[in-house]
C-alpha cells in the first residue's frame, strides 16, 4: 500500500470518526431535550391535576359559582386528560359550558347592556337549577376516583 493511500485511509477513518462523534452528541442533545419535555408535560399534569383538585373542591364547598367552575374544570379537564374530558360521569361540565360559550366575558360582559346581562343572569340561574347536583356529583367523583386514575 502507497503512502498516499495509507494518508488517505487514515484521514477518512479520522473524517468518519469525527463525524461519528459528532453524530453521537446531537444524538445525547435530542435524548436530554426528550427528557426536558417529558419532565415539563410530567409538572404540567401534576399542576393540572391539583388546580383540578382545587376547583372541584371550590365548587362543592360553595366558595366558586356552578356556572364558572363548570367552565374552568371542563376547560382544565381537556388539557389534563381528554379521555376523563368525556367520560360520561364529567358530562355536565360539556353541557354547561356548550350551554354558556356564546356569553361574552370579560370586556365583552361589560358592553353588554344591563337587559342582555340580566337575561344571561337568568338563564345561568336556570342552568344551576337544572344542572346543579349532577355537577356536584361529577366534582365529587373526580376527587374521589376521576382524577386518582388518570
Amino acid at each position: 500500500m502507497s503512502t498516499t493511500n495509507l494518508l488517505l485511509l487514515l484521514a477518512g477513518t479520522a473524517v468518519v470518526l469525527a463525524l461519528a462523534a459528532y453524530a453521537l452528541h446531537l444524538w445525547r442533545r435530542v435524548w436530554l431535550r426528550q427528557k426536558q419535555q417529558e419532565a415539563a408535560n410530567d409538572a404540567q399534569h401534576i399542576r393540572l391535576r391539583d388546580d383540578l383538585r382545587v376547583l372541584a373542591s371550590s365548587l362543592l364547598d360553595e366558595q366558586l359559582p356552578l356556572i364558572e367552575g363548570a367552565i374552568r374544570i371542563k376547560v382544565l379537564l381537556d388539557n389534563y386528560d381528554l379521555g376523563l374530558s368525556n367520560d360520561a360521569r364529567c358530562q355536565v361540565f360539556q353541557t354547561l359550558f356548550a350551554a354558556t360559550e356564546h356569553v361574552p366575558t370579560h370586556a365583552g360582559w361589560k358592553a353588554l347592556s344591563k337587559e342582555q346581562r340580566r337575561q344571561h343572569e337568568k338563564d345561568f340561574s336556570a342552568l344551576e337549577l337544572q344542572h346543579k347536583a349532577a355537577a356536584r356529583t361529577a366534582a365529587r367523583w373526580l376527587l374521589d376516583e376521576g382524577l386518582s386514575a388518570a
